[in-house]
């Protein structure tokens, strides 16, 4: 009888910690959507995150200038591919009112440092450690670009791999007049 008790006791727990994990499944799919999604048009959502130098970067600190947000990974073959290309054209337009900022998404800094060293990149690179920045400019898949112009507004969201001259392009439509 008792270990009839003890398995009985045991299945009442595993039956109530499935009954609580579907319930909480359910509520966060019921109140993700009620969060709302960055959109064209809107107000960029300010931040403050430090580069591989120390450097803090605000974003609202650019105003007057058009910001180019590219939110990536190491492990990101495309983003990977992106950045000689980013690289190349912030080399172009880094005197034009242009800021590049390119934001890893929560890796040490020892794995973006290194990273940062193999392809020789000049722009400021800054860790969103918590993932605070990814998720108030509603960034889900890698690599994503956000384009602010120099009024502080969205005006461009792209998810996926950029050629150089789509970047050149990008970087074109938000430099100031």
């Amino acid at each position: 009888m008792d270990k009839k008790k003890k398995r009985l006791v045991m299945r009442t727990v595993i039956l109530a910690v499935l009954v609580i994990g579907i319930a909480y499944t359910i509520y966060a799919a019921a109140t993700q959507d009620k969060t709302k999604t960055l959109q064209v048009g809107d107000d960029a959502p300010d931040f403050v995150l430090t580069d591989l130098e120390g450097n803090k970067h605000k974003l609202s600190d650019y105003k007057g200038q058009g910001v180019f947000l590219n939110f990536w990974g190491t492990w990101c073959p495309p983003c990977e591919k992106e950045m000689p290309y980013m690289n190349s054209q912030y080399e172009v337009y880094k005197d034009q009112g242009i800021e590049m900022l390119a934001v890893n998404i929560a890796q040490s800094e020892f794995e973006v440092q290194t990273f940062v060293d193999r392809y020789g990149l000049g722009f400021p690179v800054v860790i969103d450690t918590t993932k605070s920045v990814r998720n108030a400019y509603s960034v889900r898949q890698l690599p994503a670009t956000i384009l602010v112009s120099p009024e502080g507004k969205v005006t461009e969201i792209t998810t996926g791999e950029l050629t150089e001259q789509r970047i050149g392009e990008m970087l074109e439509s938000i430099k100031p007049n």
